[in-house]
C-alpha cells in the first residue's frame, strides 16, 4: 500500500485544498503516513516575505526528510517562485495554485519516466475555479468548506490578487452539496472560506455571497454556520437581516480594517474611508448587540506618520473591536507599495505592532467581561488530559474550559460563563 504525506503552510485555504488532494490520494489507495512515504506534497504560501523563506526552507527540508519520496510543491510560492524552486531546490513535481487536480495523475506519469514535471501557469489572471471534489477537512466538529478562489481588491501591499488569480466562485450547487454532506457527516459548525468570500457570485447569474449563506442556513440540522473574514463593503443589508434573524449564524465577524487613517486606506488602495466601515459595524451591532467584531490591521505602511499610526489607534477604540491581528507590513515585490518612498524602520513597525497587541489583550479583556455569570453554550472540541478539562468556544468565540469528566467531542453544553 502506498503513502503519502504533506505539510500546508499559511492560510485555511491551503489547508483545505492539502486535505482535499490527500483525499484523492486515499481514492486511489494511500494512506497517511510520515514513515517512508512514497509521495510528500507540501503547500506553500507567498503572503509575507518570511512566508516565501519559510516555504523555501520547508521544501528543503521535506527532501532532506524523504529522500526516497516523490515531492510535490504546490501553493502561492511555487506560483511566483516557480523558475528559482525548479533550479535551485528541484523536487520532481511543481505546480503552482491551478492544476493542483492533475496531481495524482503527475504522480503516476513521474513514476513511470522519472521526468520532473513544472505545471505551473504563466497567467494566474484566467484560472477558472478548480473543483477539488467534496473534503472531509476538519478540526474534528468544525469542518472548513471553500466557496472560491482569488482576489479583484489588487490592495497596493498584496501580491495575492497576481499570484491566486481573478475572484472566481465555485458553483452553487457543489457548495450546497458539500455543506450538505458535512452536515449529514456529523459537523455541527461549519465555516466559510476563500480567499476573497465576500466576493463570491460576482461571476455567477444572479447569485452572491448572502444568498448562498441563506441557502446554507437553511441547511437542516446545521447548528452553526461562521463566517471567516468578510470586507466592510460586502456586508449587505440582506446578510445583516441574517444576523438579526438566524441563530445558527455565529456572532461572530471578521473584518479586515487594516488602518484607521483615511489617508493610508488611500494608499492601500483600499475601498472605503473611516466613515464608511464605521457606519457598518453600527448596523451590524444594531442587528446584533452581543457580536464579537475582530479585525486585521497593518502597521509600518510605507509613509505611516506618527500622527496617522495614532490616528489608527483611536480609530480602533472609537470601533469597540474586541481583537485585533496585527501584522507589520512586509514588503512584497511586485506590488504598488513596494514601490513607494519612506519605508518604515522595522524597530519602528516592531513598537507600533507591541501597541496595537496590547490594545487587543485589552480589549478582549473587556469583551469577556460582559459575559461573566450568563448562561452560553459551548461546543466541545477536545479534551485536555493533562489538566482534565473539556475545551470548546461559543458562537461568539470565547474559549471555555470546563473541568471535570470527559464530553464527547462534538457535544453542545450550557454552562455559565466565568472568566
Amino acid at each position: 500500500m502506498k503513502k503519502y504525506t504533506f505539510i500546508s503552510l499559511g492560510c485555511k485555504v491551503n489547508s483545505y485544498e492539502s486535505n482535499a488532494l490527500g483525499d484523492e490520494l486515499k481514492k486511489r489507495g494511500y494512506v497517511y503516513s510520515n514513515d517512508d512515504p512514497d509521495v510528500a506534497f507540501i503547500n506553500t504560501c507567498s503572503v509575507t516575505s518570511t512566508a516565501d523563506q519559510k516555504s523555501r526552507q520547508h521544501i528543503r527540508k521535506l527532501i532532506k526528510k524523504y529522500p526516497n519520496a516523490i515531492v510535490v510543491v504546490m501553493g502561492c510560492h511555487s506560483q511566483g517562485h516557480h523558475e528559482f524552486i525548479k533550479s535551485e531546490i528541484k523536487p520532481a513535481i511543481i505546480v503552482g495554485t491551478s492544476n493542483r487536480n492533475k496531481i495524482p495523475d503527475l504522480i503516476e506519469q513521474y513514476e513511470k519516466d522519472g521526468v520532473p514535471v513544472d505545471l505551473t501557469e504563466p497567467n494566474p489572471r484566467f484560472f477558472n475555479y478548480e473543483e477539488l471534489g467534496v473534503t472531509k477537512y476538519s478540526e474534528q466538529v468544525r469542518a472548513y468548506l471553500k466557496i472560491e478562489d482569488g482576489c479583484d481588491n489588487f490592495c497596493s501591499y498584496c501580491l495575492i490578487p497576481y499570484i491566486r488569480g481573478r475572484t472566481r466562485s465555485r458553483s452553487f450547487e457543489s457548495c450546497i452539496e458539500e455543506a450538505t454532506a458535512l452536515v449529514n457527516n456529523g459537523y455541527k459548525e461549519i465555516v466559510l472560506t476563500g480567499i476573497h468570500i465576500g466576493g463570491y457570485g460576482k461571476d455567477l447569474q444572479d447569485m452572491n455571497f448572502s444568498k448562498l449563506t441563506k441557502a446554507i442556513l437553511d441547511i437542516p440540522n446545521l447548528h452553526r454556520l461562521r463566517i471567516s473574514s468578510i470586507e466592510e463593503s460586502e456586508i449587505d443589508d440582506e446578510l445583516i437581516t441574517l444576523i438579526n434573524e438566524r441563530s445558527n449564524l455565529a456572532n461572530h465577524f471578521h473584518i479586515p480594517l487594516q488602518s484607521g487613517s483615511d489617508t493610508v486606506l488611500k494608499r492601500m488602495n483600499r475601498k472605503y474611508n473611516k466613515e464608511q466601515f464605521l457606519s457598518k459595524l453600527k448596523l451590524i451591532r444594531k442587528a446584533c448587540p452581543d457580536v464579537a467584531l475582530t479585525t486585521d490591521v497593518i502597521v509600518g505602511f510605507p509613509g505611516e506618520s506618527e500622527e496617522e499610526f495614532l490616528e489608527t489607534v483611536e480609530f480602533i477604540k472609537e470601533c469597540d473591536f474586541n481583537m485585533l491581528h496585527v501584522f507589520p507590513y512586509s514588503l512584497r515585490e511586485g506590488t504598488v507599495a513596494a514601490k513607494m518612498k519612506n519605508q518604515i524602520d522595522p524597530k519602528v513597525k516592531s513598537e507600533r505592532a507591541s501597541t496595537l497587541i496590547e490594545l487587543s489583550k485589552q480589549l478582549w479583556d473587556k469583551y469577556c467581561d460582559k459575559f461573566i455569570g450568563q448562561e452560553v453554550e459551548v461546543l466541545i472540541e477536545q479534551w485536555d488530559e493533562k489538566n482534565l478539562v473539556n475545551i470548546g468556544h461559543t458562537s461568539n468565540y470565547l474559549e471555555v474550559k470546563i473541568p471535570g469528566d470527559k464530553i464527547p467531542v462534538g457535544s453542545l453544553i450550557k454552562v455559565i460563563y466565568k472568566k
